[in-house]
């Protein structure tokens, strides 16, 4: 394998997560790093990355991979005391906003934009209605290819694992009204990603 070392359903959407970053991105946040793997490649496509991770394990790894333009902090997105309070061209969140209120995590990431920048969310939720159940039930079959392909599933040790507490529906209904036009996807391995550009750049359109 390449830099990301290892596959599970968080790193098969990381290319998802790079495609998104803008053109002559000069600051990129990854939200919740733990062990780097996604922000050392955001530092292919910005000029300095930042990665933030309330564990100290999780950080303790990642600092390991640690490249010249990329930095790991020991924090609480959540605070953001530690962060840039001018904002961020690029915020990913891979994984984590479920870990705190929905709408707590999703106006902080709001705030940890810089006006033009760009969020990106890949995200978790629980079958709720009969559909989820077949949508995530044609999931298993790629899963366990991929699995067998990449040779094991695995995460990083010692990080935090919850369940989300919303369903789709309701993720859905969330993000449409805390961002007005963002473009939402439903993935097949049993994560969502979102896209959302926040008023007052130039930039226009998107994934």
């Amino acid at each position: 394998m390449t830099a990301e070392e290892y596959w599970n359903h968080n790193v098969h959407y990381h290319p998802v997560v790079l495609d998104a970053v803008p053109e002559g991105c000069r600051t990129a946040l990854d939200v919740g790093c733990g062990d780097g793997v996604l922000a050392a490649k955001l530092a292919t496509r910005a000029e300095s990355v930042t990665g933030v991770d309330r564990s100290a394990e999780m950080i303790r790894q990642a600092r390991r991979r640690a490249a010249g333009s990329v930095t790991f902090l020991e924090a609480d997105y959540l605070d953001g005391t530690a962060l840039d309070q001018e904002g961020y061209d690029f915020v990913s969140a891979v994984a984590v906003i479920h870990h705190a209120p929905f709408d707590d995590a999703i106006d902080r990431l709001v705030a940890l934009l810089a006006p033009g920048g760009r969020l990106v969310v890949v995200g978790m939720a629980y079958n709720h209605t009969p559909l989820d159940w077949v949508i995530s039930g044609c999931g298993v079959p790629a899963s366990r290819w991929n699995t067998r392909l990449r040779g094991g599933k695995r995460a990083p040790r010692g990080m935090p694992v919850e369940d989300s507490a919303m369903h789709w529906g309701e993720v859905r209904r969330a993000t449409a009204h805390l961002l007005p036009g963002r473009r939402f996807r439903r993935r097949l391995l049993w994560r969502y990603t979102l896209v959302w550009d926040k008023p007052g750049g130039t930039r226009e359109g998107g994934p």
